[in-house]
């Protein structure tokens, strides 16, 4: 899903970058993304997807680091520290503007 998701904005991208259509039709397409963007349905689907990949996350670090135990280099090890301790104290947000909750 990533992947065409990707290819898709590639896509749009290039056609905005090389059209010969004008301000007009790029205007009409930034408003057409916007609508998209602010769309509830969209919302709330992208904040369903970050939730699981929130949760599927936990759960393999979970098991990761029961199988990987104290064979983390430090630097990797206070790496995650640091990012675990961001997200505790960036108030419930994550740096794409979304909830943890």
């Amino acid at each position: 899903m990533r992947y065409r998701l990707t290819f898709v904005a590639g896509v749009v991208l290039g056609y905005v970058l090389g059209t010969r259509a004008g301000r007009e039709r790029y205007e009409q397409l930034k408003n057409s993304a916007r609508q998209f963007a602010q769309n509830p349905a969209v919302r709330n689907t992208a904040e369903t997807a970050a939730q699981q990949g929130r949760e599927f996350a936990g759960k393999a670090y979970h098991v990761v680091s029961d199988k990987v135990g104290d064979r983390v280099p430090d630097s990797v090890a206070d790496r995650v520290r640091h990012l675990k301790e961001r997200a505790t104290h960036n108030g419930g947000q994550d740096d794409w503007g979304t909830s943890n909750t």
